[in-house]
C-alpha cells in the first residue's frame, strides 16, 4: 500500500466522519467530556477498489484539562464515543492529533 512516489494519500478515501463528546481512558485514568473529530479512510487500489482491512483513522481530541492532554502525548488511548463504540488511537501531539492504522476491533470501525 505504501509507495515511494508520493501517492499514498491518493490511495485512501474518506468513508466516515464522527464528531461528538466522549471519554478517554489510558493507564487506569479516565478523562470525561473530551470533544473528538475522527475521520476513517479506506485503503484503495489504483483501480479505485477498496482494499479489505486497510484503514486509517485521523483526527483530534480536545481535553478540558490541557495538562492531561500533554501528559498523554505518545500514548495509546481508548476513546469511548458517545454511541458506545471504542477506538484505540495514538495521541501524537499536545494539539490533540490522533491516528490509528490497521484493522480489527477499535481500529477500523468496520468490525
Amino acid at each position: 500500500m505504501h509507495s515511494h512516489d508520493g501517492t499514498d494519500e491518493d490511495r485512501y478515501k474518506k468513508v466516515e466522519t464522527r464528531e461528538g463528546v466522549g471519554t478517554v481512558a489510558c493507564a487506569g485514568e479516565t478523562y470525561a467530556n473530551v470533544r473528538y473529530g475522527i475521520a476513517r479512510f479506506q485503503g484503495m487500489t489504483r483501480a479505485g477498489l477498496p482494499v479489505p482491512g486497510v484503514h486509517r483513522l485521523d483526527g483530534h481530541l480536545e481535553f478540558e484539562n490541557t495538562e492531561a492532554l500533554r501528559a498523554l502525548v505518545g500514548a495509546e488511548v481508548s476513546l469511548h464515543l458517545d454511541d458506545g463504540s471504542v477506538m484505540k488511537l495514538e495521541l501524537l501531539d499536545s494539539e490533540g492529533r490522533v491516528v490509528a492504522h490497521g484493522h480489527g476491533p477499535g481500529r477500523c470501525l468496520c468490525c
